[in-house]
């Protein structure tokens, strides 16, 4: 465990202050170790985090803890070793798990954890959670399954008219 300075630098405080600051604006947090990627890799598992309002970016270990700490959420001292890059996710943590997850299978990034929810979670969690349906994807799920009975009753009421026009026609065309 690191130790704590009695007194911090002017730039270390401001780091740590822009890290809560970026915490603040964040729902949920996944930690990876990011260690073995390349610049190439790194940057286009960035994009697609980007993509998804999210964004990935490599801590100071204890820079971090503090920022947690200060900010209320539970110890994240156990995922803060080694190499740590955090994906801040501002809306739908589930997609970015996925992303990472996803990722990790290609790549050398390795998960470590997180925090979702406020709730922390290990590494084979975050995997789990991956492989859930998406917020959007439920709602989707959840009109599909709403709007099929009104579009079986439409067809039904539907039905009648048209069944009578056929009456019709068919009557229309054995009198000619």
């Amino acid at each position: 465990m690191a130790m704590r300075a009695t007194k911090l630098q002017p730039s270390k405080t401001e780091a740590i202050g822009d890290l809560r600051k970026k915490i603040a604006e964040s729902k949920d947090f996944l930690f990876a170790d990011y260690r073995g990627l390349t610049v190439e890799q790194i940057t286009g598992l960035r994009k697609q985090l980007r993509a998804k309002n999210s964004y990935f970016h490599v801590v100071k270990n204890n820079f971090a803890r503090i920022a947690f700490e200060e900010g209320g959420y539970p110890d994240v001292s156990t995922l803060l070793t080694g190499p740590t890059a955090v994906a801040f996710a501002k809306a739908d943590s589930n997609e970015i798990a996925k992303i990472l997850v996803d990722f990790s299978k290609e790549a050398p990034v390795k998960l470590k954890g997180g925090l979702v929810d406020k709730a922390f979670y290990d590494k084979t969690m975050i995997e789990a959670f991956s492989r859930l349906p998406g917020k959007s994807q439920l709602i989707s799920m959840l009109m599909s399954a709403m709007n099929g009975p009104v579009q079986n009753l439409v067809y039904v009421l539907n039905a009648v008219p048209s069944k009578l026009v056929r009456t019709l026609k068919a009557v229309e065309e054995s009198k000619r």
